[in-house]
């Protein structure tokens, strides 16, 4: 089915609930209010004329700096395709600024589990009836979400966590790569240096050395 055909489809069985397609390079999206979200994936799963099965994409924008209006600063997107009639549309939902949530979709495709994960901590939208809404890429003392567009190059402090290594790190070049502190290394090191003998003269004993080095 062509991607207009499905737009039309979704409109007439979701008319409240679709806000809006666009069309851009070859793809369209269909823009989608954020209540009925699992309702309205769960028609394109399981109707008998889209059977959209795969669920190839989902992650998360912030619109912050975009140029063209959008209904939210946030917005969920979910890539949708149909192994078995091969045709796919893209669901956008948008969301407000503050508090963004919706939905969790793992009921319908147990893949989305970590997707919703990610864009939960990279992007801070909260997806509601989630198994384990914890961050998977970040640690869980991590302070903001790094995909947000006002999201500092650098924060004010630095994570705990580095911090917690850099001291390990320096503990332990002080204890040296055996174990040892480098003031013993560097004694073995010059024990083994002076047990090296300095001339020709010392390899052998002067009285079994060769004439010409007792002559020098």
């Amino acid at each position: 089915m062509e991607q207009f055909a499905i737009v039309e489809s979704l409109k007439m069985h979701f008319s409240e609930e679709v806000l809006d397609s666009v069309s851009h390079q070859g793809q369209v999206g269909v823009v989608v209010r954020p209540e009925r979200i699992v309702e309205v994936l769960s028609w394109l799963r399981d109707s008998e004329a889209m059977r959209m099965n795969h669920l190839r994409a989902l992650c998360g924008v912030d619109n912050a700096r975009r140029q063209v209006p959008f209904a939210g600063r946030f917005e969920v997107v979910y890539q949708l395709y149909s192994t078995a009639l091969r045709h796919e549309i893209r669901i956008r939902v948008p969301l407000p600024k503050d508090k963004p949530q919706i939905d969790s979709v793992v009921s319908l495709w147990p893949g989305a589990n970590w997707l919703e994960r990610e864009t939960y901590d990279m992007f801070g939208i909260f997806f509601k009836g989630h198994p384990n809404l914890n961050r998977v890429l970040l640690p869980e003392d991590w302070e903001g979400h790094p995909l947000q567009k006002d999201y500092p190059l650098k924060g004010k402090k630095e994570w705990q966590g580095m911090v917690e290594l850099v001291e390990k790190t320096k503990r332990l070049n002080q204890l040296g790569f055996y174990g040892q502190k480098p003031t013993k290394k560097k004694e073995s090191v010059q024990t083994i240096k002076e047990s090296v003998p300095a001339s020709p003269e010392e390899l052998v004993p002067e009285e079994n050395a060769p004439k010409t080095l007792r002559e020098r």
